[in-house]
């Protein structure tokens, strides 16, 4: 399983509508409004990088409202639950 945290800059404020056509997308499992320099993350589980990269360059930044995104790959996940059981190995 790939984890990604999706920092997300956009052009509107319309965060709900945003966050609900994030969710449509198979893999997006969370996605919050955030104070900083990004206004949003998007959390995507995956199989493989291969389904990542359709995720981010087919669906995501595509979304209305989606102006910029920066992308980081969790190397290694430390949790006191079973992330694989909790997510499904499938993505």
């Amino acid at each position: 399983m790939v984890t990604a945290f999706v920092l997300i800059r956009t052009e509107g404020k319309d965060f709900p509508a945003m966050a609900d056509k994030m969710l449509e997308v198979p893999g997006v499992k969370e996605v919050h409004v955030v104070a900083g320099e990004y206004d949003m993350v998007a959390i995507v589980r995956v199989v493989d990088a291969c389904e990542l990269s359709a995720i981010l360059t087919r669906q995501l930044i595509h979304i209305p409202g989606i102006s910029w995104t920066k992308t980081l790959i969790a190397l290694e996940t430390f949790s006191p639950y079973d992330v694989e059981s909790l997510f499904g190995g499938d993505g």
